[in-house]
């Protein structure tokens, strides 16, 4: 398979001018300026503003997080890719000197192009050597790397994190593009995503991670308004709607309408997804900033929701996306 099919570049469907046809109209794949890890990571280094001299307390977090092996640990302490992208982008996101933030590549190259790593892992690879410098990591490992993810294209034309699923999901469609964008390319025939997102629409108005589920969810409503800027389509009115809905009046996105407490993950990223599309939020920011202060934790980290008594990379880097959304 030849790195032009896999990776296809931006510049190669610009020029090509394809468009096609969705229920709003035509669309255009268009050149994304910023990839959403970039993006995240942009709003995420404007947290230390509100946390004063509390970002050394975050940074000396995240370094208590960094295993011996290179990775960064999760929460059964064990190193792994997923919380060593949070690890890495939270160290960014404060700003410390690029010397000092940890080398890395020797952990990430022994998982090659990824071979034994499920869909998650996989993107996550991807997104981790695109913070240690993807200059280091061969164009033949970021072709094998990018078909591996393709393994998991659904019929429908979206992804999937299980493997051959008939129909793809909110967060498999949003990870497979930003790892795509990770790795210098967008997904082929990228087109074939509208079908699976459209399959994912709620009869409430927003999006849900699975199809045929009859309420939607903050994360899956989050991530296809943020595709959908990223695609150079405008979401659906009631879809930002709906997500503003769901901040309570105390602070706080609850991740299902009929959740029992708000969240940091759910509240995060729908912040995100507000600011992408230019939505006015400026309401619910004296709120949402008290509830994300009442998750900090003195030790240097964020909980991920009142319920929980762990600290990890994930959370803490959530809280900077939201911190920073609010500053």
């Amino acid at each position: 398979m030849t790195g032009e099919r896999v990776l296809p570049t931006l510049e190669k469907f610009s020029s090509e001018k394809m468009t096609f046809f969705w229920r709003h109209g035509w669309l255009r794949v268009r050149r994304v300026g910023m990839s959403f890890r970039l993006e995240m990571l942009q709003v995420a280094r404007l947290a230390p503003k509100l946390l004063g001299e509390s970002a050394e307390l975050v940074e000396a977090f995240l370094r208590s997080r960094l295993s011996p092996e290179g990775g960064f640990l999760d929460r059964n302490d064990k190193p792994d890719l997923y919380y060593t992208v949070f690890g890495l982008e939270g160290l960014q996101a404060l700003s410390v000197a690029a010397n000092t933030i940890p080398d890395v590549r020797p952990w990430l190259a022994q998982f090659g192009d990824g071979e034994r790593q499920d869909f998650v892992h996989l993107c996550c690879l991807a997104r981790c050597w695109a913070n240690a410098g993807l200059q280091d990591f061969s164009a033949a490992a970021r072709e094998a790397l990018a078909a591996r993810i393709e393994t998991f294209r659904c019929p429908d034309g979206g992804y999937h994190q299980a493997p051959k699923r008939a129909k793809g999901s909110a967060y498999g469609c949003l990870l497979a593009w930003g790892a795509y964008q990770d790795l210098g390319g967008i997904p082929p025939e990228p087109w074939r995503l509208v079908t699976c997102m459209g399959g994912l629409r709620t009869p409430d108005g927003a999006w849900s991670n699975e199809p045929g589920i009859p309420v939607g969810s903050t994360t899956a409503t989050a991530a296809m308004v943020a595709l959908h800027r990223h695609m150079d389509m405008a979401p659906p009115a009631e879809a930002v709607d709906w997500l503003m809905r769901q901040c309570l009046p105390a602070g706080g996105f609850l991740a299902l309408p009929a959740a029992p407490l708000p969240d940091l993950l759910s509240t995060a990223v729908a912040l995100h997804a507000l600011d992408a599309v230019q939505a006015d939020y400026s309401r619910l920011k004296e709120p949402c900033l008290d509830f994300v202060d009442s998750l900090w934790n003195a030790t240097g980290g964020f909980h991920g929701n009142w319920t929980d008594d762990m600290l990890d990379c994930e959370y803490t880097y959530y809280g900077m996306l939201a911190l920073g959304h609010l500053a």
